[in-house]
């Protein structure tokens, strides 16, 4: 497989699809219509480099609470430099309190086994081992001003997948169409149209525990692009053997590590794999009739262009995509 960055089929063993809650969009963090528009959690997820700074991860105010951060300065975020009077808030939400199924219990009441694979959870992070202080991992880009897990279910990383499903745009006779300065090919991809917040998005979702990358990227694009989970037996045959074979072709790796995300805290963050799977052809999913489902209002093929309006950082990944497959952007 072409990757980006590093190899992404690895078995990965995390954290259950925490459905019901702001944390079964995945990665895709807190709706701009949902959030204070003038806080730093107002713009969704970043996806970042290994060496930066976490920025929505400091946002003052919790997503889905009154909770205020303790306030963390640039200078500060490095956990490495020293800052004694550092005094993070601590919040877990009440939803994770619970003890629903896809969460930790609280340390102290189980003692997890972090940076390696613990039973069928894997708290192994893309960017490296992370530290661990007072039997707690460290966030791996610094200080929050939070600790505790907040909405996520899981110390340390919680792993998602996005499925980037793209094929060429084509005219009535079946030729590709170019754009009419550039002249490269243009490309379109799968979009889901979020109920939450009515933005249009990359599918995506949590990974489930022994479940490979592979297996998450194709369930995800099956539940909330084609809808599989209510197909009849026959179509939901045609539909698995369709995206299977998609699903098993090189894939394209976009990104993949640390998500800053406004659900961050010390304790806990959100990590992802993006992968893009080409329908070269156009005689794959193309020929598939899409259909909403899952955490998706509407669904469609949309041109990709730079002048996208998308949810969080999911631009970025299409760029990515354009440039790597010499289309049009």
């Amino acid at each position: 497989m072409k990757a980006v960055s590093s190899n992404w089929a690895a078995s990965v063993h995390v954290a259950l699809s925490l459905i019901g809650l702001p944390y079964a969009a995945g990665t895709s963090g807190v709706c701009r219509k949902n959030a204070n528009s003038r806080s730093l959690c107002s713009s969704g997820s970043v996806y970042m480099s290994p060496a930066a700074a976490h920025v929505k991860a400091r946002c003052p105010v919790y997503p889905g609470s009154d909770t205020r951060r303790f306030p963390v300065p640039d200078d500060k975020v490095d956990w490495d430099i020293d800052w004694p009077q550092y005094s993070p808030v601590n919040y877990t939400a009440p939803t994770v309190l619970k003890k629903p199924v896809w969460a930790d219990p609280e340390i102290g009441a189980f003692s997890p086994q972090f940076n390696t694979i613990d039973g069928s959870v894997d708290r192994r992070s893309h960017e490296g081992s992370y530290r661990i202080q007072n039997g707690k991992p460290l966030n791996p880009h610094g200080r929050s001003g939070l600790e505790g897990r907040g909405l996520l279910g899981r110390w340390g990383p919680n792993h998602a997948a996005d499925p980037i499903v793209t094929r060429w745009k084509r005219d009535s006779t079946g030729q590709r169409v170019h754009h009419s300065n550039s002249q490269l090919p243009v490309l379109q991809f799968v979009s889901i149209k979020r109920l939450d917040c009515g933005e249009w998005a990359i599918p995506g979702g949590m990974v489930d525990p022994g479940e490979r990358i592979s297996q998450t990227l194709q369930r995800e694009f099956s539940e909330e692009a084609l809808n599989s989970l209510q197909a009849s037996p026959t179509e939901r045959e045609k539909i698995q053997k369709r995206i299977t074979e998609l699903f098993n072709s090189a894939g394209l790796q976009v990104y993949k590590g640390y998500v800053d995300d406004p659900r961050n805290t010390d304790n806990a963050w959100m990590e992802t794999v993006a992968v893009n799977f080409h329908d070269e052809s156009g005689n794959s999913v193309s020929e598939l009739p899409l259909q909403a489902g899952d955490d998706a209002g509407q669904v469609s093929w949309i041109d990709v262009d730079s002048s996208l309006a998308l949810y969080a950082n999911h631009l970025h990944f299409l760029e990515t995509v354009a440039k790597e497959r010499n289309a049009y952007w």
